[in-house]
């Protein structure tokens, strides 16, 4: 599925890119609005930041909408309700705000989507003998249901997205928490060590020292197999 992401940030840009890249997402940037403007007749779904440096996001929101029912996925920081309804009115058929994590993101997109007719993200995915339900947030380990928390289930589907690549400390702590403050570097930690436990799959995820993690391959095979 190919999707329009209006971003003039580079740092979120340079996190979110990959991590929709994974989810198996074919991501074309724009960091302005007239550049959006020639770019989202090709594609499926435009994810939008409100806040452009050459035009207001609701007056692009309202030019795509006039020549285009292409999907809108309004991104931003704006909580106001009344910046809600705004989007909302100017044609957006979501809208996700920041902090937000790329699990939550993902599950916006799919039903989105899915009120188009199409599916963007795979409800199911497995490893090994451990499934992860997207639409209800479970998993399951040799069929049994695992408690997770919120983060430790975005941190699982994240890993599993990236199909035994590497997926760097920045762009879990980016995708989970929305920071990459030294704080969460540890958190990132205690948290792989809290999901190796409740999964019970301690060589399930695989550290890559001084870069990141991992599902581990021999475990993707076997999931493939």
């Amino acid at each position: 599925m190919r999707v329009l992401l209006v971003e003039d940030d580079d740092r979120v840009v340079a996190a979110l890119v990959p991590a929709l890249q994974r989810a198996h997402l074919h991501v074309r940037r724009a960091a302005t609005a007239a550049e959006a403007s020639a770019m989202y007749a090709d594609v499926d779904l435009v994810l939008l930041d409100m806040g452009l440096p050459d035009q207001d996001g609701l007056a692009l929101c309202r030019q795509i909408r006039s020549a285009s029912d292409v999907p809108i996925i309004a991104v931003t920081a704006r909580r106001e309700e009344s910046a809600v309804v705004s989007g909302l009115r100017a044609g957006v058929d979501d809208y996700v705000t920041k902090p937000y994590s790329l699990a939550e993101l993902l599950a916006r997109i799919d039903a989105v989507m899915r009120r188009f007719g199409q599916r963007a993200v795979e409800p199911v995915a497995e490893v090994g003998d451990v499934r992860i339900d997207h639409g209800s947030r479970q998993a399951y380990v040799a069929g049994e249901p695992v408690t997770l928390s919120h983060k430790e289930f975005d941190l699982l589907s994240m890993l599993v997205q990236g199909t035994g690549d590497v997926v760097t400390r920045e762009a879990l702590m980016e995708g989970i928490w929305d920071t990459a403050w030294v704080g969460a570097s540890r958190t990132l930690d205690v948290h792989v060590a809290t999901l190796r436990a409740r999964l019970g799959r301690p060589e399930l995820i695989e550290t890559v020292r001084g870069v990141g993690y991992r599902v581990a391959s021999d475990t993707a095979d076997r999931a493939e197999a």
